[in-house]
C-alpha cells in the first residue's frame, strides 16, 4: 500500500475492536486524515500514550480503502501543559471539536491547520481568556463568513453598534438591533480579532469581555453549522 509523511494534531480517538483505536488528525497537507492505529489499547504498544487528542505528532501512514493505518509516529510537540490543565484542556477540546466539524476528509487546509496548531502553542503557554471567542471567529473568516464588526451590517451606520445576528451579517446599530446584545467592550474586542490586530486581543481583553465573546463565538459558529458544539 502507498504510504505518506505529514503532521498533525490529533482531533479525537475512537476505540475500535478491543486493542485498536481510530485516530483522527488535522493534517498539514492531507486535511483531515481517519487512522487506524493497531494494537494502540495495549500495554504492550510501541505507540504509547503518544496517540491522545491535542498531541502534534509527526506520523507515516499507509494509504487504505476507508482508514488509512498508522505506521510511525514521532512526537512533535505533547503539549503537556494543556492536558494537565483542565481549563487548558477545556479551552482546546472546544477548538478541536470545531475543526472536527469544520473540515473535510483528505482535503487539504493548511490555513485550518495552522491556526489550530497557533491557538493551542497560545493555551499551551499564556492560556489567555479570550482565545476559544477569538479561534470561533476567525474559524468564521477562514469559511468565508465572516461577520461585519467595523459598520451597521443592516445599514452601514457606524455609530451606536450594540447588537450581533451573524444571520444578517455581523453587528448591528440601534436601530436596526435584534439578535444578541454586545457591550462597547466587547465591540471593541470583535474589531481587534477581525481587523489584523489578534495578538493585541489575545492580550489586553479581560475576563468578562472574553466569556462575553466566548459565548457569542460559539453562539455565531453553532449557527453556522446548524448545530450544537458538545464541548460547551
Amino acid at each position: 500500500m502507498p504510504s505518506y509523511h505529514d503532521r498533525g494534531i490529533i482531533l479525537k480517538t475512537i476505540k475500535l475492536g478491543e486493542a485498536d483505536r481510530i485516530v483522527v488528525f488535522m493534517t498539514e497537507q492531507h486535511g483531515k486524515v481517519r487512522a487506524v492505529a493497531k494494537g494502540v489499547r495495549k500495554t504492550t504498544s510501541k505507540f504509547g500514550g503518544r496517540l491522545e487528542p491535542v498531541g502534534h505528532l509527526s506520523i507515516m501512514c499507509w494509504k487504505g480503502r476507508d482508514l488509512d493505518i498508522v505506521q510511525q509516529v514521532e512526537v512533535l510537540d505533547p503539549f503537556q501543559a494543556v492536558k494537565e490543565d483542565y481549563d487548558r484542556l477545556s479551552q482546546a477540546a472546544a477548538l478541536l471539536e470545531v475543526v472536527d466539524r469544520l473540515s473535510l476528509d483528505n482535503h487539504s487546509d493548511p490555513a485550518l491547520y495552522k491556526m489550530l496548531l497557533g491557538a493551542i502553542k497560545v493555551i499551551e503557554a499564556d492560556n489567555p481568556p479570550v482565545v476559544r471567542g477569538a479561534f470561533f471567529f476567525k474559524a468564521l473568516s477562514l469559511e468565508g463568513a465572516a461577520p461585519i464588526v467595523d459598520r451597521c451590517a443592516s445599514c452601514g451606520s457606524g455609530d451606536d453598534l450594540v447588537a450581533f445576528n451573524l444571520s444578517d451579517g455581523g453587528l448591528l446599530c440601534e436601530n436596526c438591533r435584534r439578535g444578541s446584545h454586545v457591550s462597547a467592550e466587547a465591540v471593541g474586542g470583535l474589531q481587534l480579532i477581525l481587523g489584523g490586530k489578534l495578538a493585541r486581543a489575545l492580550g489586553e481583553i479581560v475576563d468578562s469581555v472574553a466569556e462575553e465573546l466566548n459565548i457569542l463565538g460559539r453562539t455565531a459558529l453553532e449557527g453556522y453549522l446548524n448545530t450544537r458544539l458538545r464541548s460547551r
